[in-house]
This record gives structure tokens, C-alpha cells and sequence, in this order.
């Protein structure tokens, strides 16, 4: 993952911060938001007392607090009621797969195990956890603190995450929130209190967000009846798609949407453009710099920026100090952002190859389609070609 235009834009920041709130914490923030450095201010929660006392003692960013406990509603909120009475997982399947007799089988080494051995794979019922009826209401805690001001969302707690997102319902326009990464479910039924991706996906967008991504998570259904046998891992690349994280932005380059960009503050348009960036989507940050060029030139050069986000999307993590001697095993140099848009521009079908045909990089993309046409003929006898 490069994160150089990010930090870029963390160096370039002058009266804003990058306001971060976690909601299920464990193991920390991402690494990636820490490029922000001294311009970065987080909040996170755990339901481990254990694991929110083990990362306060550990964290060395002044700006980062760890907060033990169960994340909620409010006894009182509209939301809450709506739910009360009603099963959490209605419908489940994650119960036939072999992923869950894989938590059987862990479960049962892990009662038998050594010490050590159980604080490893961080064994739940070894931590001191937050008393469940006390649940922690996050725009509260926001509130005491007098933050006002919120970048970016992320919640993943295994459970109750549609009720913690529904307790931002009417804060999130009053928080200038730009971004949310929310786990979400594909299985359940239609009804709209359910935490499913259907549910979350109509939520956010009524607020005025877009979907930017999805990262999927899939679960064998390798053995049948799966607790008698597992002949795969539980998560795999086929299997059924269970879970997902799902990534939403405000989407202010969108034509319908410019009133919303010639709003937001000049460094808050740069963060966004920076949450892209992490998110692996360099050109909807490159579509965002050129649609607000003169506005974000005033605290960024966008031609800098340009040129870090073409690194990006050309696979280089870090711009080079001094260009590197060409060797058999790197052929290909890194373009700028003019001769990547050119190349693009001269030779589309190479940045859109067929199906099941790996993309190939930009130069020489004459030579490097009629290898591939040649290669591709000559590939029953398992002949490979090179530049020689």
C-alpha cells in the first residue's frame, strides 16, 4: 500500500486535523491513518477492558485515546426501540460452512492449550471485558470531548454494527463526515433493522454517500455436512460470500455534487482526497485534484500530488531519490503523470486488456501486445518470450 501521497497531504495540513474514530479496536488503529503524524487525532473502542489498557500503555501518539467498551444505542433512541425484542441473527449461515466446525476445532486445541499459547491467538474469554449493559453511545463521548469535527468512520465489531452506525443517524452532516469503512453482512432477511448490506447501503446513501468499494470475504462450503470433515480453509476465494467491508465516501467531483465541494474547506477536500489514496482508488483522488485544481492548489501542489498518485497507480510505493540502473527484472520505468496519461490516451486496449489477461504497464505498449498476440500462439508448447 503507498501511503506518500497521504502523507503528503498530513504535511501539508496547517489548521485542520485528521479526526479518526475506531469502533472495535482490537490489535489498534490501521497503521496507514499514522502517516498523518502529529496533524493525526483518533478515538477508539474495544469491548476488552484488557486489550484498551494493553494499547494505552503501548501508544506512543498523544493524540490517540483507547476507550473500553460495549459500543451501542441509548436505551432511549428511536432505534433501539425499533429492535427491541428482535434476534440479532435471524438468519445465519455461517453455522453449515467449515469455518465454523474450524472455531469448533480451535476452540476445543485452545481448552487444552498452554498459557502462552491461548494469550497468542488472543483467546475472548481470557480478557476483561466492558460490562454489556452499559453500552458506550459514540456521539456522546464526541460531545464531552468537544470534537466537532470527524474525517472518518470505521466500525467492525462482529454484531451490533448497523445499531452503532444508526446512532450517528442526524450527527452525520453536523461532524463533516467524509468517509466510513462499515463491515457489513449478505445473509439475513428483509427486515430493515437487520444488519445487511442492503440495509447499511440505503442508509448511507440517503446521508450522501457513495459506495467506493467493497472487500469481500467468502466462506468455504467445503465438507457437507461441514462437522465432519474440512478439506479447506473456512475463508476462501470461492465459497459463499458472507461478510464484506464496505467503503463509502462523499463523492464532491460528481457534477450534482459541486455545491457540496465549493462548501467544504479546502484542507477537508484535501483529506479526502488522501482517504482515496489509502483506500487503493488513486484516480478517484486524481479526478478530485483536477476537478478543484485552483482551490486545492492553495494548500497542496497538485502537480506534486499528480505525480505521486501515477506512482500509485503504477505500483511504486515511494517516489526514487535518484533513478535506479535498468536490470532484467526491472524493465519498466516509472512514468510521470503526463507520459502515463499519454500512453493511456495512445494505447487504451493495454489498460484494458481481456478477460483472464493480466494488464500490462503503459511503454512499449506496441511491442508488449504483439509479444502477448505471439506468446498466446505459441502457448501450448509453454514458450516464453522476452524483450531480447
Amino acid at each position: 500500500m503507498s501511503t506518500a501521497f497521504a502523507a503528503y497531504v498530513g504535511d501539508s495540513l496547517k489548521s485542520e486535523l485528521f479526526t479518526l474514530i475506531d469502533v472495535g479496536c482490537s490489535g489498534g488503529i490501521d497503521p496507514a491513518w499514522r502517516v498523518f503524524g502529529p496533524r493525526l487525532r483518533a478515538i477508539a473502542f474495544d469491548a476488552s477492558l484488557d486489550e484498551c489498557e494493553r494499547l494505552t500503555r503501548e501508544e506512543t501518539h498523544a493524540n490517540i485515546k483507547y476507550i473500553g467498551g460495549f459500543v451501542g444505542l441509548s436505551p432511549d433512541h428511536l432505534f433501539a426501540r425499533r429492535i427491541a425484542g428482535k434476534p440479532l441473527y435471524p438468519y445465519n449461515p455461517i453455522f453449515r460452512t467449515s469455518a465454523w466446525r474450524t472455531l469448533q476445532l480451535r476452540k476445543a486445541r485452545l481448552e487444552a492449550a498452554s498459557l502462552e499459547e491461548k494469550l497468542r491467538h488472543n483467546f475472548w474469554t481470557l480478557t476483561r471485558l466492558a460490562d454489556p449493559n452499559k453500552p458506550v453511545v459514540v456521539p456522546d463521548v464526541l460531545k464531552e470531548l468537544g470534537w466537532s469535527d470527524v474525517d472518518l468512520l470505521k466500525i467492525d465489531i462482529d454484531g451490533p454494527d448497523y445499531q452503532v452506525l444508526n446512532s450517528f443517524d442526524g450527527h452525520l452532516d453536523d461532524l463533516g463526515l467524509l468517509a466510513a469503512r462499515l463491515e457489513v453482512n449478505f445473509y439475513g432477511t428483509t427486515d430493515d433493522t437487520e444488519h445487511v448490506f442492503h440495509n447499511t447501503d440505503r442508509f448511507m446513501r440517503d446521508r450522501g454517500f457513495e459506495l467506493l468499494g467493497l472487500d469481500v470475504r467468502n466462506y468455504a462450503m467445503a465438507a457437507l455436512p461441514s462437522p465432519f470433515a474440512i478439506t479447506s480453509p473456512a475463508q476462501t476465494v470461492t465459497g459463499r460470500p458472507i461478510q464484506a467491508d464496505a467503503f463509502y465516501a462523499r463523492d464532491p467531483a460528481a457534477p450534482h455534487l459541486r455545491a457540496m465541494g465549493d462548501a467544504m474547506s479546502v484542507e477537508k477536500m484535501a483529506k479526502l482526497a488522501a482517504i482515496f489514496s489509502i483506500w487503493q482508488q488513486p484516480d478517484a483522488a486524481a479526478e478530485l485534484l483536477l476537478t478543484y485544481r485552483d482551490k486545492l492548489g492553495a494548500v497542496i501542489d497538485v502537480q506534486n500530488s499528480l505525480e505521486l498518485l501515477a506512482r500509485q497507480t503504477q505500483g511504486k510505493a515511494e517516489p526514487e531519490t535518484e533513478p535506479e540502473p535498468e536490470t532484467e527484472s526491472q524493465t519498466e520505468p516509472t512514468l510521470s503523470y503526463a507520459e502515463y496519461i499519454a500512453a493511456y490516451e495512445a494505447d487504451t486496449p493495454a489498460f484494458y486488456p481481456p478477460p483472464d489477461v493480466p494488464p500490462l504497464p503503459p511503454p512499449r505498449t506496441i511491442r508488449r501486445r504483439l509479444r502477448a498476440a505471439l506468446q498466446s500462439f505459441l502457448n501450448p508448447d509453454n514458450v516464453t518470450l522476452t524483450d531480447d
